[in-house]
């Protein structure tokens, strides 16, 4: 039950569109959401979750994976070509290669059905304000040199040597540049999981391994005999590239 004595921060100008077909977890979901001070929208489908985005401004999109008719991982696909809009998957698939597949796609987050409807909150209002912060380090331009790629911060990209622009998901981009701001240096898993997101994870989460292996194949690195991201057994990850901040 949420109370007024709430500790935390209200965002009322957080718009959330929640996508299911089921109207009751639509109705717990919105609930929540609306108590804490979010505007709230709904959609039963793919297409409807699309009116819904260019009829008005979205912040956060709470997905089904089961969608009736197009699934939820082809919305997932859609929205990130066109843009870096937070969405958690809220799906009664949880399976491993689920959550893998929700993470390959793009999606930020990904819970599980049943689910604690205040967990989701939580979650949610992390992500929010994560992507603020991160808007507002990105209004002062910078740049990370390494190898023959620059990381973008203010664009949120790679660019190649020869001017090529490679974008990166948010989760990509996050834990690139929390690997060339600390080159040299081994970073555990959970260090890793522990900048892309706040929330407690499965000991055997691969969230951090998935994403690895995008970055490396973005950056051109063999996953055999790796050069820029090296893999430490039983530790994690290392930076291994010079980088140079402009």
């Amino acid at each position: 039950m949420i109370t007024d004595a709430d500790p935390q921060p209200r965002q009322p100008t957080n718009r959330v569109l929640i996508v299911d077909d089921d109207p009751v977890t639509c109705a717990t979901l919105a609930g929540y959401f609306e108590q804490d001070g979010y505007l709230v929208a709904e959609a039963g489908d793919a297409a409807q979750a699309r009116d819904t985005m260019a009829r008005q401004s979205v912040d956060l999109v709470l997905l089904d994976v089961g969608l009736p008719g197009e699934d939820g991982y082809s919305l997932m696909r859609e929205i990130r070509r066109h843009s870096q809009l937070p969405v958690i998957f809220v799906s009664g698939r949880v399976e491993d290669v689920d959550r893998i597949l929700g993470l390959e796609f793009g999606a930020d987050d990904y819970v599980g059905k049943p689910f604690n409807a205040r967990e989701v909150l939580v979650r949610a209002r992390n992500l929010l304000r994560r992507v603020k912060a991160q808007t507002d380090k990105d209004q002062e331009p910078g740049r990370r040199d390494f190898a023959d790629w620059s990381l973008d911060l203010h664009q949120r990209c790679l660019l190649a040597v020869d001017g090529q622009r490679i974008n990166l998901t948010r989760g990509e981009f996050n834990l690139l540049e929390v690997l060339t701001a600390r080159p040299g240096r081994a970073l555990s898993r959970d260090t890793l999981l522990d900048h892309l997101s706040n929330r407690d994870w499965h000991p055997y989460d691969r969230t951090v391994d998935v994403l690895i292996g995008r970055l490396r194949r973005k950056l051109g690195d063999d996953p055999r005999a790796p050069q820029l991201i090296i893999t430490l057994q039983g530790v994690g990850y290392l930076f291994a590239a010079e980088v140079h901040s402009d």
